[in-house]
């Protein structure tokens, strides 16, 4: 299972509110050994939402989404997963007694409306106001609040998801290239791409006073080390220097 994040709201686009989100999602997976596969953020404009939503909830991916389901005009993440979902937005019972029991009369007639619902949906308790989110399929929609969605997103995967573990690569290895190109090691790495499907590649170049490449393999132990020795040879036939660790006072 992939693990995807849409993040909601105009204000972030703006610059009017900083996302924090993002780096709290990646720390609250890292624990479990489970780590992001993709993440969009996105302005509340109907269409762009419904763009994204129809490419989301046409996987199988665990999705957390953040923002957009409040009752002011412009939340519209309810309405636009019952849009793409072809699914009528319709009052769910659990979600109105929450609301009732937080506020009593005073739920109607506005708040009330935070209970109307893509068919089809079951809630998220809310811990703070008792104002619920709510999942559809395997999305999980919760407020912009990070007060409110971050607990929120901890009972999900405790709840929802608790065997869901430590499907993280097992391994990593990173070898710092000293002095080379990239230009120069591609068909080394497209080769290691090509027998070793299993393992991330990732080729990161720095520069500045100690030019380097930093290459990096994530997966199977036994096959890190396999491909690393490859990497090493290819390394080496090119006439450049390579290390485990790079000397900072360089």
């Amino acid at each position: 299972m992939k693990i995807g994040a849409l993040i909601i709201g105009d204000e972030l686009l703006s610059g009017k509110r900083q996302d924090r989100h993002f780096n709290h999602l990646q720390s609250l997976l890292a624990k479990r050994g489970l780590e992001l596969s993709w993440t969009i953020i996105v302005g509340d404009e109907p269409e762009q939402l419904q763009r994204f939503l129809t490419f989301s909830l046409a996987s199988n991916d665990l999705v957390f989404s953040f923002g957009g389901i409040g009752a002011t005009p412009d939340d519209r993440t309810r309405q636009s997963v019952a849009k793409v979902a072809e699914v009528p937005l319709i009052p769910h019972p659990e979600a109105v007694s929450e609301i009732e029991q937080q506020f009593g009369g005073r739920a109607y007639p506005n708040r009330i409306l935070m209970a109307n619902l893509p068919e089809g949906s079951r809630i998220i308790p809310n811990p703070v106001n008792r104002v619920p989110g709510f999942s559809f399929k395997n999305h999980h929609f919760m407020p912009g609040f990070p007060e409110m969605s971050w607990p929120m997103s901890e009972w999900i995967l405790e709840n929802l998801y608790p065997e869901l573990r430590n499907l993280s690569p097992e391994s990593e290895q990173i070898i710092y290239i000293l002095n080379g190109h990239e230009s120069e090691l591609l068909d080394m790495m497209a080769k290691v791409v090509a027998d070793y499907p299993e393992l991330q590649l990732s080729s990161l170049p720095h520069h500045g006073k100690q030019p380097h490449i930093e290459l990096s393999l994530r997966g199977n132990k036994q096959l890190i080390i396999n491909a690393m020795r490859f990497v090493k040879q290819a390394i080496d036939s090119e006439g450049f220097d390579w290390s485990y660790k790079l000397d900072d006072n360089k």
